[in-house]
């Protein structure tokens, strides 16, 4: 039986659904609009009317092609933008009114578990040892470490992501050295101090690994990273949309998440694979393990 994952982000309202065989998923369809709720917020953090109402409208037609590829099953989910919003309950209740489900508005703590259950659950091969998992999205940035057998041990959120960060510092087509080097800044104050806990493998997901796949590959290091913000800073959106079949507005957010992902993965020590798996991935796993466990300590 199909299950769907609607995850409303910072950035991006995304669908994925699928079918699981033997615990592994084959997915059936995956889904993307840039509903950009964290960049249409008010000065007090509130979301504008307007924006619930495209917002709805994206959630419910997903919801609507989730039931006709025979899902009966649909987990909505919320994070950054919308958790941090003080009218998050007039969105979920206009959500819920047109999508006909239930919305649930994730903590940070339980975002990084559901994506360290996604990525972990679909790296293919198995892995001994600590594993950690860093989530880059557009409003916020998780990492999570533990192992595969036993789930998430220790966990951060940080109110950090590729679209708040593009649109307070990168205004310019292609990005500047200077808005490059705000990012930089920014970045570095955000994660001093770091420590996570050691591990034999690092794993991203989210969006801007997800591109970054078809730029440099499925490993980022410092050297490869480097590499894409070069490209990205002496090439406009347009062009690297159309090289790389990317959408203009992830190309966009794109330098902003790959200085998250460099400042982590140098903190750490280690390369990061990028992983085939993350949050939505999580919610579907847990859905047919113990669909109560989505959600809780929201």
């Amino acid at each position: 039986m199909p299950y769907a994952c609607i995850d409303i982000g910072s950035n991006t309202t995304r669908l994925l659904v699928a079918d699981v065989e033997d615990g592994q998923l084959r997915e059936l369809m995956a889904q993307r609009a840039f509903t950009k709720i964290g960049r249409s917020l008010g000065k007090k953090g509130k979301i504008p009317r307007k924006k619930m109402d495209e917002t709805a409208e994206v959630v419910s037609r997903q919801a609507r092609l989730a039931r006709e590829l025979g899902a009966n099953e649909i987990v909505i989910v919320a994070t950054a933008a919308i958790r941090d919003a003080p009218n998050r309950g007039d969105l979920t209740a206009l959500l819920e009114e047109r999508a006909g489900e239930e919305v649930k508005v994730l903590s940070g703590k339980e975002e990084a578990r559901l994506s360290f259950v996604g990525a972990t659950k679909t790296l293919g091969a198995p892995v001994e040892g600590q594993v950690s998992v860093v989530d880059v999205g557009g409003g916020s940035t998780e990492i999570v470490v533990g192992t595969v057998a036993g789930g998430a041990e220790w966990s951060e959120s940080f109110r950090i992501g590729s679209g708040f960060l593009a649109d307070a510092y990168l205004g310019s087509d292609p990005p500047s050295v200077a808005e490059l080097h705000a990012v930089r800044q920014h970045v570095a104050g955000v994660f001093e101090g770091l420590d996570v806990p050691p591990s034999v493998r690092g794993v991203a997901v989210g969006g801007s690994a997800t591109s970054l796949r078809r730029l440099v590959g499925a490993v980022l290091e410092h050297e490869t990273l480097e590499r894409a913000v070069r490209l990205l800073s002496t090439t406009s959106c347009e062009d690297l949309a159309a090289r790389f079949e990317l959408d203009p507005e992830r190309v966009r957010v794109l330098p902003a998440g790959i200085l998250v992902l460099e400042e982590i993965s140098d903190r750490m020590g280690m390369p990061l694979q990028i992983g085939k798996g993350g949050l939505r991935e999580g919610v579907i796993l847990e859905c047919i393990g113990d669909g109560s466990a989505v959600g809780q300590g929201s």
